[in-house]
Protein backbone atom coordinates (compact mmCIF):
# COMPACT_ATOMS: atom_id res chain seq x y z
CA UNK A 1 0.00 0.00 0.00
CA UNK A 2 1.61 3.28 -1.05
CA UNK A 3 1.93 6.16 1.40
CA UNK A 4 -0.71 8.87 1.03
CA UNK A 5 0.04 12.57 0.66
CA UNK A 6 -2.91 14.87 1.35
CA UNK A 7 -2.32 18.11 -0.58
CA UNK A 8 -4.19 21.12 0.83
CA UNK A 9 -3.73 24.19 -1.37
CA UNK A 10 -6.14 26.68 -2.95
CA UNK A 11 -4.04 26.88 -6.16
CA UNK A 12 -5.52 24.32 -8.57
CA UNK A 13 -2.51 24.30 -10.90
CA UNK A 14 -0.15 23.75 -7.97
CA UNK A 15 -2.29 20.86 -6.69
CA UNK A 16 -2.41 19.25 -10.13
CA UNK A 17 1.30 19.57 -10.93
CA UNK A 18 2.46 18.52 -7.47
CA UNK A 19 -0.02 15.64 -7.49
CA UNK A 20 1.39 14.40 -10.81
CA UNK A 21 4.96 14.59 -9.52
CA UNK A 22 4.09 12.74 -6.31
CA UNK A 23 2.14 10.04 -8.13
CA UNK A 24 5.16 9.56 -10.41
CA UNK A 25 7.16 9.03 -7.19
CA UNK A 26 4.77 6.23 -6.16
CA UNK A 27 2.64 8.12 -3.64
CA UNK A 28 -1.11 8.02 -3.49
CA UNK A 29 -2.37 11.60 -3.61
CA UNK A 30 -5.60 13.11 -2.28
CA UNK A 31 -6.22 16.78 -3.05
CA UNK A 32 -8.22 19.41 -1.18
CA UNK A 33 -8.82 23.00 -2.28
CA UNK A 34 -9.32 24.25 1.28
CA UNK A 35 -8.50 23.45 4.88
CA UNK A 36 -12.22 23.08 5.60
CA UNK A 37 -12.50 20.44 2.90
CA UNK A 38 -9.80 18.35 4.59
CA UNK A 39 -11.56 18.72 7.95
CA UNK A 40 -14.81 17.48 6.41
CA UNK A 41 -13.09 14.37 5.08
CA UNK A 42 -10.33 13.94 7.61
CA UNK A 43 -8.54 10.65 7.05
CA UNK A 44 -8.44 8.14 9.91
CA UNK A 45 -6.24 5.06 10.06
CA UNK A 46 -5.47 5.12 6.36
CA UNK A 47 -1.93 3.80 6.74
CA UNK A 48 1.24 5.87 6.32
CA UNK A 49 0.28 9.41 5.34
CA UNK A 50 1.14 13.07 5.70
CA UNK A 51 -0.32 16.46 4.83
CA UNK A 52 1.30 18.90 2.41
CA UNK A 53 -0.23 22.18 3.55
CA UNK A 54 -0.27 25.74 2.19
CA UNK A 55 -0.12 28.61 4.68
CA UNK A 56 -2.38 31.29 3.18
CA UNK A 57 -5.75 30.15 1.87
CA UNK A 58 -9.22 31.69 1.86
CA UNK A 59 -11.15 30.77 4.98
CA UNK A 60 -9.16 28.60 7.37
CA UNK A 61 -5.39 29.15 7.03
CA UNK A 62 -2.79 26.39 7.14
CA UNK A 63 -1.64 27.25 10.68
CA UNK A 64 -5.29 27.37 11.85
CA UNK A 65 -5.86 23.92 10.34
CA UNK A 66 -2.72 22.65 12.07
CA UNK A 67 -4.05 23.93 15.41
CA UNK A 68 -7.38 22.18 14.91
CA UNK A 69 -5.72 18.92 13.91
CA UNK A 70 -3.41 18.99 16.94
CA UNK A 71 -6.34 19.80 19.25
CA UNK A 72 -8.25 16.87 17.74
CA UNK A 73 -5.28 14.55 18.31
CA UNK A 74 -4.77 13.97 14.59
CA UNK A 75 -1.24 12.63 14.33
CA UNK A 76 -0.76 13.09 10.58
CA UNK A 77 2.59 14.86 10.11
CA UNK A 78 2.43 18.18 8.27
CA UNK A 79 4.85 19.61 5.72
CA UNK A 80 4.12 23.27 5.05
CA UNK A 81 4.83 24.49 1.53
CA UNK A 82 4.15 28.14 0.89
CA UNK A 83 4.92 31.17 -1.21
CA UNK A 84 4.23 33.40 1.81
CA UNK A 85 6.84 32.46 4.40
CA UNK A 86 7.76 34.65 7.33
CA UNK A 87 9.82 33.85 10.38
CA UNK A 88 7.06 34.01 13.06
CA UNK A 89 4.75 31.71 11.05
CA UNK A 90 7.58 29.28 10.36
CA UNK A 91 8.65 29.15 14.01
CA UNK A 92 5.08 28.66 15.24
CA UNK A 93 4.43 25.88 12.71
CA UNK A 94 7.57 24.00 13.73
CA UNK A 95 6.86 24.51 17.46
CA UNK A 96 3.36 23.13 16.84
CA UNK A 97 4.83 19.98 15.33
CA UNK A 98 5.23 20.57 11.59
CA UNK A 99 7.74 18.20 10.05
CA UNK A 100 9.12 20.90 7.76
CA UNK A 101 8.39 24.35 6.35
CA UNK A 102 9.38 24.84 2.70
CA UNK A 103 9.11 27.85 0.41
CA UNK A 104 7.70 27.65 -3.13
CA UNK A 105 9.19 26.95 -5.54
CA UNK A 106 10.97 24.04 -3.88
CA UNK A 107 13.33 21.61 -5.62
CA UNK A 108 11.63 18.24 -6.04
CA UNK A 109 14.34 16.38 -4.07
CA UNK A 110 13.79 18.66 -1.05
CA UNK A 111 10.04 18.12 -1.21
CA UNK A 112 10.43 14.34 -1.46
CA UNK A 113 12.94 14.34 1.43
CA UNK A 114 10.50 16.28 3.64
CA UNK A 115 7.62 13.96 2.68
CA UNK A 116 9.75 10.88 3.37
CA UNK A 117 10.60 12.19 6.87
CA UNK A 118 6.92 12.91 7.50
CA UNK A 119 5.87 9.44 6.31
CA UNK A 120 8.57 7.84 8.49
CA UNK A 121 7.17 9.79 11.45
CA UNK A 122 3.65 8.56 10.63
CA UNK A 123 4.94 4.97 10.55
CA UNK A 124 6.66 5.42 13.94
CA UNK A 125 3.42 6.83 15.37
CA UNK A 126 1.35 3.95 13.99
CA UNK A 127 3.78 1.34 15.31
CA UNK A 128 3.89 2.89 18.76
CA UNK A 129 7.61 3.65 18.49
CA UNK A 130 6.74 7.19 19.55
CA UNK A 131 3.55 8.06 21.39
CA UNK A 132 0.57 9.97 19.97
CA UNK A 133 1.28 13.07 22.02
CA UNK A 134 4.77 13.31 20.51
CA UNK A 135 3.37 12.52 17.06
CA UNK A 136 0.96 15.45 17.30
CA UNK A 137 3.36 17.87 19.03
Amino acid sequence: MPAVVHIVDDDASFRASTGRLLRASSYEVVMYESASQLLERIPHDSGPACILLDVEMPGLSGPELQSRLVAGKCALPIVFLTGHADIPTTVQAIKSGAEDFLTKPVPMHKLIDAIERAIARAVRCASGTINLVRCAD
